[in-house]
């Protein structure tokens, strides 16, 4: 009966390669930095870099200031913490669309589990995620004087944000092979959907905006919840509501499994393609 579930064999699958994909994974990590003076240190200095000019921007060209009921007062803690997750998603989204021709020669020659690609990609840019997380614990703990117990469920978010994400990837890698304009296409819908969510501005300024026309893009964008949640847990010293954890969970869920079961149909014709 479990052999029929939606998604069933896929995760058998990522069971079965474990050991691959932690080698995927790390040797995606390593050949980012190879050769850099810094190495890892730019998955630091990247978002860092980004951090600033968007606090300049917004904080001190715009005068964006966060309202009084917001979980914090401190603009530049509340943008990174909107942001880890963000790039986190988006860059593991825009490597994973066009990742699946560069492992051509696998695909086409051997029994290659193409699956776990996005998996392997995800799981590096994770590496780094840790990095931006660590670096916004200190920061919370030295700037605000808050250390924030709640951080103990990122572990379950990460893993529906992984989900999400993967999902996404199924989709987006399984439609490069075939359509090479998919990836140029997602980085348009990725900038479209990085202004909707609430990443620079508080909710309450999207959800008002055009007399509260557009609230729905608020209640129907994965990303929505995952940052709210992310603020509260790390900023708030509260657990995300349970509203939120039911909503972005049958997001991921529903998304993982959509995207392994049209993966899974469209890797047949995979060799023929690449």
């Amino acid at each position: 009966m479990a052999g029929h579930l939606p998604g069933a064999h896929f995760l058998r699958i990522l069971v079965r390669n474990r050991s691959l994909i932690y080698q995927l994974a790390r040797r995606d990590f390593e050949m980012r930095y190879v050769g850099s003076v810094a190495g890892w240190l730019w998955g630091l200095i990247h978002p860092l870099v980004l951090l600033g000019i968007y606090t300049f921007v917004f904080m001190y060209a715009f005068g964006v200031k966060l309202p009084a009921g917001e979980v914090t007062d401190n603009y530049p803690l509340f943008l990174f913490a909107g942001m880890l997750p963000w790039l986190l998603f988006s860059e593991s989204l825009q490597r994973s669309a066009g990742a699946l021709p560069e492992y051509a020669n696998l695909i086409k020659k051997s029994v290659f589990p193409s699956e776990v690609v996005p998996l392997t990609i995800f799981l590096s840019n994770l590496i780094s995620h840790f990095l931006g997380l660590a670096l916004l614990v200190v920061g919370t703990g030295l700037w605000v004087g808050q250390w924030s117990w709640t951080i103990i469920v990122i572990p379950a978010l990460l893993v529906l944000l992984g989900m999400l994400t993967v999902g996404l990837s199924w989709f987006a890698a399984g439609l490069h092979v075939y359509l090479r304009d998919t990836a140029q296409v997602l980085t348009v819908l990725l900038t479209v959907w990085f202004w909707l969510t609430p990443i620079f501005l508080y909710e309450d300024i999207l959800r008002n905006q055009f007399d509260g026309r557009l609230r729905f893009l608020l209640h129907y964008n994965p990303m929505t919840y995952v940052v709210r949640s992310y603020r509260e847990t790390f900023l708030g010293n509260a657990l995300p509501a349970w509203s939120d954890w039911a909503a972005f969970a049958a997001f991921a869920v529903a998304t993982f499994v959509l995207g392994g079961l049209f993966f899974r149909y469209s890797k047949r014709g995979f060799a023929d393609v690449l």
